[in-house]
């Protein structure tokens, strides 16, 4: 087997070779002039001049070399008491024929189409016809509020938007079909034509003239065949949030994307063709994008659709029942999923109904991994559990344990090593790189690999201005941390969540690891709050395990005691509090960044992203008690 370092070392000395033998993986249609071109730079491009499909790499090419009746997706839906599978041939005819669909409501290359759907088969047919055709796809996640769709449909600008009647939460339909109307009355960019897909447990009103029924508009339409498209030509934009409150929409290539996901499913997730791959995410994220929907299916393996809960659909044993049913070799989710199971089952009764034999390991994402969530499902699952490290911007791994080139050791509360094609820096306020062991800035070195953001939509000089301008040479990841003396990363905070102690800059989550290793924590947020003798001090908000009989004196006796022990008197630490339940988004990042504006007493706006408003109101609350949280809703 390769050592990760020298395939590192390869990357580095020479990318062009290194992603040239990479690109073997991939079918193209023309081959390329340049395999990395800098002519731009700092926009570069790779494999520019080259021609391929993506739809074509993901779906038809496996059926044309036999592989029609290998099962490309597992459809598992607990919510509507649905499953089935999904050959790699009926995936295509699904997909052709939408494509077709489209095609005749006049979508071509380079068009745009806004995707606005739950967690059904339909929204993976809707990606990959677009990919089909050309056009380019933007996936808003199912349920976003209307003004929130309306900014995306305004920038982006579709020619049609693919829509459903409704989305299934386990409290509930929600309807989508109101909030895309609501979203059309306020955007300024017109849009002609909605495909919408009619669920049974709530069917939508269709405007006349601009509504199409998803099935009938498929009725009689001539398949569509797959459209070269260049390599550097968008395959799909995916906004997120911005500092200024517009959203901005990162771009992602066809060609390095293709390059990149492909070689990323065997080296990183030890997945080989015909394997069973599962990403519990939506497809309205990243992780959906590249990982349920993308990278499994360029690989030729299964891929896992799952309309559920970790928790509640209908118990905490619902992850292990799908490994098992489906003999999933690696899962995907975040650390968030996996403390709200053990939360909810902390004997692991649930997980003893199932048999994970299937099971190789668990990747972590989406948020930091505290060791003791990592250290639990370790010891639980008895498989490595990998805590890896990447962004929307990336869309694939920046950091993590390589376990199919090579396993690491783990070390919890870090994602390991630097993946091949990222050379990571931690930089001090002058750019300079910090020895190991201090903290400061996370940049990665010009110029990114494949796969990741060439630019964002529309706006190359916000590009810059975001992610370049700061460190010139670097892509700023917004992310704070260290390096040890292996080289392995500890992502601590974004830049912002370092807070100084009377002139001691600490790490919101250093306490968070601390504070999360008491035995009655299950989840724990710390935001540093105002103090007029030492600038700010770090508060926690605790979110404790079912059945906890600690009073909360002596429970924030042992917290306070704990976090001496572990980081000393100078973290100053005795502000800490139980809370019900931490706000976050509904991909599980905590609102951190928001409660800091509470507690500050700065205007903040509710999050479109927030999946549960009353959650916030606990926290304002509970700041307020504290005499902190002065925080203003401003809309």
């Amino acid at each position: 087997m390769t050592s990760i370092r020298v395939m590192q070392q390869r990357a580095e000395g020479d990318p062009k070779g290194f992603w040239t033998e990479a690109a073997a993986g991939i079918s193209w249609h023309r081959s390329w002039d340049r395999v990395l071109d800098t002519s731009n730079a700092p926009l570069y491009r790779w494999f520019s001049g080259a021609e391929l499909n993506t739809c074509y790499n993901a779906v038809d090419r496996h059926v044309e070399a036999g592989f029609g009746e290998q099962v490309a997706i597992h459809y598992d839906s607990p919510v509507t008491d649905t499953a089935y599978p999904i050959t790699y041939a009926e995936l295509q005819v699904q997909v052709a024929r939408l494509a077709g669909a489209l095609k005749a409501e006049g979508v071509g290359k380079g068009d745009r189409v806004v995707i606005y759907m739950p967690m059904v088969p339909e929204t993976v047919y809707a990606m990959l016809a677009c990919a089909r055709l050309g056009a380019i796809h933007s996936v808003v996640f199912g349920g976003f509020a209307a003004a929130e769709l309306a900014t995306r449909i305004d920038d982006a600008k579709p020619r049609l938007v693919l829509s459903a009647s409704c989305g299934i939460e386990p409290s509930g339909v929600v309807p989508y079909k109101p909030l895309l109307d609501r979203a059309l009355e306020l955007t300024n960019h017109p849009v002609a034509r909605c495909l919408i897909l009619q669920r049974p447990q709530c069917e939508a009103t269709l405007l006349a003239g601009r509504d199409r029924d998803w099935h009938e508009a498929q009725q009689g339409v001539e398949p569509a065949e797959c459209v070269p498209v260049a390599a550097t030509d968008p395959l799909y934009i995916l906004y997120t949030s911005g500092t200024t409150g517009t959203p901005k929409g990162v771009v992602r290539d066809n060609g390095g994307h293709a390059v990149a996901l492909h070689w990323s499913m065997k080296a990183i997730y030890n997945i080989e063709a015909g394997d069973t791959f599962w990403a519990a995410s939506d497809v309205g994220w990243v992780v959906g994008h590249s990982y349920i929907v993308y990278g499994p299916l360029l690989a030729r393996a299964t891929t896992v659709l799952y309309e559920g809960k970790p928790v509640g659909t209908p118990d905490p044993g619902a992850f292990w029942r799908v490994i098992e049913q489906y003999q999933v070799k690696s899962f995907f989710t975040a650390p968030t999923a996996i403390r709200a199971i053990k939360r909810e089952d902390p004997d692991t009764e649930y997980l003893a109904r199932y048999n994970l034999g299937c099971l190789n390991a668990l990747y972590l994402a989406g948020e930091r991994c505290d060791p003791d969530t990592l250290n639990w499902a370790m010891d639980t699952l008895k498989v490595p559990v990998v805590d890896h490290w990447w962004q929307t911007e990336t869309g694939w791994a920046i950091c993590a344990n390589p376990l199919g080139i090579e396993p690491l050791p783990i070390k919890a509360g870090s994602p390991s090593l630097a993946v091949p094609g990222y050379q990571v820096d931690v930089l001090d306020e002058e750019g300079e790189a910090v020895p190991p062991g201090q903290s400061g800035a996370i940049a990665i070195r010009l110029p990114l690999p494949p796969g990741t953001l060439p630019t964002l939509w529309g706006d190359d000089q916000r590009y810059i201005d975001s992610y370049l301008s700061r460190y010139p040479g670097y892509y700023l990841t917004g992310d704070a941390g260290y390096q040890d003396e292996e080289g392995y990363l500890y992502i601590m905070s974004r830049i912002d969540d370092i807070i100084n102690v009377a002139g001691h800059r600490l790490s919101t989550g250093r306490f968070e690891e601390v504070l999360a290793q008491h035995p009655a924590v299950a989840e724990v947020a710390v935001i540093g709050v105002a103090d007029k003798l030492k600038g700010q001090l770090p508060l926690g908000l605790v979110v404790l395990k079912a059945g906890v009989t600690l009073s909360e004196s002596q429970l924030y006796e042992e917290l306070i005691a704990l976090v001496r022990k572990e980081i000393g008197p100078v973290a100053a630490f005795k502000l800490v509090s139980v809370i019900n339940k931490l706000p976050k988004t509904r991909s599980g990042k905590i609102l951190r960044g928001t409660m800091r504006k509470i507690a500050d007493n700065q205007d903040y706006v509710v999050p479109a992203t927030i999946e549960d408003p009353a959650a916030l109101d606990l926290v304002h609350n509970t700041l307020v008690r504290l005499g902190y949280g002065k925080g203003r809703v401003t809309a």
